[in-house]
């Protein structure tokens, strides 16, 4: 079965690059950078398809990978995962088996990745919401987003269309994961970023920039030059890019992945060291409601928004 499951669900390996999804960079480092996230991701991805139990899994994930991609692995793991749990008969479980302990310091890239099967079966994010943490659940939306944004850009990026099935705050979390494939669409190049932010309708443009800071911080591939024109460029939209860097720092800081390009980003982008970016994002998780993905307001927008007003603050 392990030998069908790799032929049916295989993702050839040039998915990944700029040329095969229509996308351009302007340097060769961007370029490099990008497609480099791309095959890491793939190998995660496949990585999962071939490890039957979660501890070895994770063991060739940090054996093979470099620390600082590690990541971009766990994310395609966890999509891999997330597939076999809807579409084969028997076990389930996979997926919450990996979060529960050999995944967990990467718990903010698995919950993505589980977004990824979701967008590539077309399903209701309702039914994996609820099995997911029920804090950050919601980055499976941002999985959602920024796997339309890479593999279908004419749909999501050209045509700005939302999936009818997302409904409510889920359309909002989408957006903030299509901001974050801008960052790949537009080969990092800042200025074209914010040009196609700005062509969309203005109520989803917040969201659309706090994916962008995200992914400038996590994904990064451009020199401090660019990431200043960034947080120039972003304009009242700071304190949403602030807030994307600030989670970028704290996925990074949790799972022990905290690189100078981090430091960097967080410097400029949140006007903090990284280490006060994340103290941030931690005092804004404090007391939050305990709502379930069904509210209207989540806890984890009252996250990202108590997090926004302290950028705001100064």
């Amino acid at each position: 079965m392990g030998g069908l499951w790799r032929f049916l669900f295989k993702i050839p390996p040039d998915e990944t690059t700029l040329k095969k999804r229509g996308f351009r960079a302007t340097t060769d480092t961007a370029r490099h950078r990008l497609e480099q996230i791309g095959a890491t991701f793939v190998a995660g991805y496949h990585a999962a398809l071939e490890e039957k139990r979660p501890e070895s899994l994770r063991a060739r994930l940090e054996q093979t990978v470099e620390l600082e991609q590690q990541g971009f692995a766990f994310e395609g793991a966890a999509m891999a995962l997330t597939l076999l749990d809807l579409l084969l008969p028997g076990r389930r479980g996979r997926l919450n088996a990996f979060l529960a302990g050999p995944a967990d310091h990467h718990a903010y890239m698995v919950h993505i990745g589980a977004g990824w099967a979701l967008a590539r079966l077309r399903r209701r994010a309702e039914p994996i919401l609820q099995k997911l943490d029920p804090l950050i659940c919601w980055l499976a939306l941002d999985g959602y987003g920024f796997h339309e944004g890479y593999f279908h850009s004419d749909r999501s990026v050209e045509a700005q269309e939302v999936p009818s099935r997302l409904q409510g705050y889920a359309r909002r979390v989408f957006d903030q994961g299509l901001g974050r494939s801008l960052w790949f669409v537009e080969g990092a190049d800042v200025r074209a970023v914010k040009a196609r932010v700005g062509s969309f309708a203005a109520e989803r443009q917040a969201d659309l920039w706090s994916g962008v800071g995200l992914a400038a911080c996590y994904a990064g591939g451009v020199a401090t030059t660019a990431l200043q024109t960034l947080q120039e460029e972003a304009g009242e939209f700071r304190p949403h890019v602030a807030q994307g860097a600030a989670f970028a720092a704290k996925a990074r800081e949790k799972a022990g992945t905290s690189t100078e390009q981090t430091e960097t980003a967080c410097r400029i982008l949140c006007r903090l060291p990284a280490a006060e970016a994340v103290r941030w994002t931690d005092a804004a998780m404090e007391d939050l409601p305990q709502q379930g993905p069904a509210e209207a307001e989540p806890a984890f927008e009252v996250w990202r928004a108590r997090l926004r007003e302290r950028f705001a603050e100064g």
